[in-house]
């Protein structure tokens, strides 16, 4: 089946079939959708479609942006992919990814993530596993309770101000890697709602300014399973986070529970008991490159790093990213050429994206066998790890 299944960008008159297909697999409401008469900006749809015009499988290219060291890179991260029962097995998810990655690469992608229900398929295709999404719970009668800090401002935000909002998260969220930028056709409308997104937003000011939010939703009841739901929590202060933290330990007595992702190391997290944290809900996502050299050229890099390596890469989906490469980092920028013969060392794809992420190291992505190295040290490629881990928050 895999070798008639042809691949092609949806067209409206099949969003009906595709969404049908989508709710077999994902279990959706049985009530149908309301009637699509236009096309969605901001992504891309994909079938896959038998010789009869039957559709067998679906996926989605969403045209984020991913930050990475202080650069916004063009991502084409995945999701809606789902296959009819009686394809499955049969090649079709192989095929629709690889017609994904080649529109995507046409578009000017450079990377793309994806949240896997099944790892095991995503990876056959060249992504790998770079890090986990957690959710915890925690006791909200055990968040720290403190006096109000006399310089800052606390009050419930409103419509007006989600541009401020959208603002401190990029200014938190540049500097890391991974994390969306939240630009584009598909987060237009977060910065000019007329409603908030959320059920409230607790905003902390300092001299006007907006030094730390909290958007949280509210739930259901005040017993002892309520939940309060915080989507975002961020702070570019250690006063403003403790603020926040006081304001969320508020609601011990209709809201026992808290439950939020953290952000690593950041100012909100240095406040929180964690080791009163537990885990809620752990997702695993996958990163891979759609085009190596803009992957590498795109991105920053620490300044502090400088070296070359040379390497052979393998991407049987991606045949662009395929041959033999030097690797040249030197005052936070990097570049990816094409070179001639051979290297010591062959990478795959997967090793590539567990190295690009900072999810693993050369050593151990060798002994994974994803970097065979033949008489060199497959250490060198640790440069192309430099640069920290990188992370999500933002489920798709």
């Amino acid at each position: 089946m895999s070798a008639t299944a042809h691949v092609r960008e949806l067209t409206l008159d099949n969003l009906t079939d595709a969404w049908q297909l989508g709710r077999h697999a994902f279990g959706f409401d049985p009530q149908p959708p309301p009637q699509v008469t236009v096309a969605l900006p901001g992504l891309t749809r994909y079938g896959a479609f038998d010789a009869t015009g039957r559709i067998l499988g679906r996926a989605v290219d969403l045209h984020h942006e991913q930050w990475w060291s202080g650069r916004a890179v063009p991502a084409a991260d995945v999701a809606s992919v789902a296959v009819a029962p009686e394809a499955r097995g049969r090649g079709v998810a192989r095929a629709l990814l690889t017609g994904l990655l080649r529109g995507a690469h046409d578009r000017g992608a450079a990377v793309s993530a994806l949240f896997p229900t099944v790892i095991a398929p995503y990876r056959a295709c060249g992504w790998d596993v770079a890090g986990v999404m957690r959710t915890v719970d925690l006791p909200t009668v055990a968040l720290p309770r403190h006096r109000p800090a006399a310089h800052l401002t606390v009050r419930g935000g409103t419509p007006a101000d989600l541009p401020a909002v959208a603002a401190l998260y990029e200014r938190l969220a540049r500097d890391r890697r991974g994390l969306l930028t939240r630009r584009g056709a598909l987060f237009d409308a977060h910065t000019t709602a007329d409603t908030l997104p959320f059920d409230g937003l607790t905003l902390v000011e300092e001299d006007g300014r907006l030094v730390g939010y909290a958007a949280w939703d509210r739930g259901r009841g005040y017993g002892d399973d309520a939940v309060l739901t915080v989507e975002d929590v961020f702070a570019t202060t250690a006063d403003a986070a403790r603020e926040l933290v006081g304001v969320l330990a508020s609601w011990h007595s209709v809201a026992p529970k808290v439950r939020l992702c953290l952000l690593d190391g950041d100012a909100v997290s240095a406040q929180l008991p964690l080791e009163a944290a537990r885990e809620h809900e752990s997702q695993p996502w996958m990163h891979r490159p759609v085009d190596v050299t803009r992957a590498v050229a795109a991105r920053g890099w620490p300044a502090h790093v400088r070296g070359t390596v040379e390497f052979h890469l393998t991407d049987p989906l991606a045949d662009w990213n395929t041959g033999t490469w030097r690797l040249a980092v030197a005052d936070g920028s990097a570049e990816l050429t094409r070179i001639s013969g051979d290297a010591d060392l062959h990478l795959t794809v997967r090793g590539f994206a567990l190295l690009y992420s900072g999810a693993s190291t050369a050593a151990s992505v060798a002994d994974a066998g994803l970097l065979h190295a033949v008489g060199a040290d497959p250490r060198a490629l640790d440069l192309l790890a430099a640069g920290g881990a990188a992370q999500l928050l933002d489920y798709f």
